[in-house]
C-alpha cells in the first residue's frame, strides 16, 4: 500500500489533509515539524511526503535539503502560504516535485498526489512509451515509429530520466551531479549543449517536448 507522510504544524490543516488522504485509500502518517519527519523517515519508507515550509525546529526547505543530501529521493510536494516566485524556485532547486500554495483546493492537491505517484511508478519501469517513441532501459534501445533513434549512452539516460518524470524540472546542477559525476570539465554549458542535441534528435517524436525552465533547467512536457 502507498504510504504518505504529512508534515504540517497547523493542527487543523494537518488533520484535514490526513483525513482526506485516508479517505482516498492511502496509508498516512502525520507529524508537525521537520525534526519529527526525519525521525519517521528514518524508521519507515514513504512513497510521498507532503510538507509545509514554515514550521518550527526544522522547516520544509531544510527538511528537503537534508533528505536530498543523504540521497533520499522520496518525492515531495510542498503546500505552503509562501506563494512568491523565489520560494517556489528555491523549492524546485532543492528537489521538490510539486508546489501547492495555500489556501488550496483539496481536489487539486489530490490530483497532484496522483500525478507524482504515477511519475514515480513510471520511473521504476524498465520500458516506457511516449507518443511514437519507445524506450527500453534494460536493452538500451530507443525506437521512433519502429526505427532506431541514434542516442549516445548519456543522451539515452538523460532522455529516459526526463520521460520517467514528466513535468518535473531538473536543474542543471542536478543533471551534472547525476550524469557527469566527477567530470571536472563539465559545466552548465555542457548540459545546454546536450539538451540542444536531444531536442534535435527527438524532433520527430510526437508525444513530448523538452522545454527550458527559465533560471532553473529543463523538463519534459507531454503533448
Amino acid at each position: 500500500m502507498i504510504k504518505i507522510l504529512v508534515v504540517e504544524d497547523d493542527l487543523d490543516n494537518n488533520g484535514f489533509v490526513t483525513t482526506y488522504l485516508k479517505g482516498n485509500g492511502y496509508q498516512v502518517e502525520s507529524c508537525f515539524d521537520g525534526e519529527q519527519a526525519l525521525a519517521l523517515i528514518k524508521e519507515q519508507d514513504f512513497s510521498l511526503i507532503i510538507s509545509d515550509i514554515m514550521m518550527p525546529k526544522i522547516d520544509g526547505f531544510a527538511l528537503v535539503e537534508r533528505l536530498r543530501r543523504k540521497g533520499n529521493k522520496t518525492p515531495v510536494i510542498f503546500m505552503s502560504a509562501k506563494d512568491d516566485k523565489p520560494s517556489q524556485l528555491y523549492g524546485y532547486k532543492l528537489g521538490v516535485d510539486d508546489y501547492v500554495t495555500k489556501p488550496f483546493d483539496i481536489d487539486v492537491l489530490m490530483m497532484k498526489v496522483g500525478a507524482v505517484l504515477r511519475r514515480v511508478q513510471i520511473g521504476l519501469d524498465d520500458a516506457l512509451t511516449v507518443g511514437n517513441l519507445t524506450m527500453n532501459k534494460e536493452e538500451r534501445t530507443a525506437l521512433v515509429d519502429g526505427e532506431e533513434l541514434p542516442l549516445t549512452v548519456r543522451e539515452f539516460d538523460l532522455l529516459f530520466k526526463f520521460l520517467s518524470c514528466p513535468k518535473k524540472t531538473f536543474t542543471r546542477s542536478q543533471l551534472m551531479d547525476e550524469f557527469w559525476d566527477y567530470d571536472s570539465s563539465a559545466t552548465s554549458r555542457t548540459v545546454d549543449v546536450y539538451m540542444a542535441k536531444l531536442r534535435d534528435k527527438t524532433s520527430a517524436c510526437t508525444g513530448f517536448e523538452i522545454v527550458t525552465v527559465h533560471g532553473l533547467g529543463y523538463k519534459a512536457v507531454l503533448k
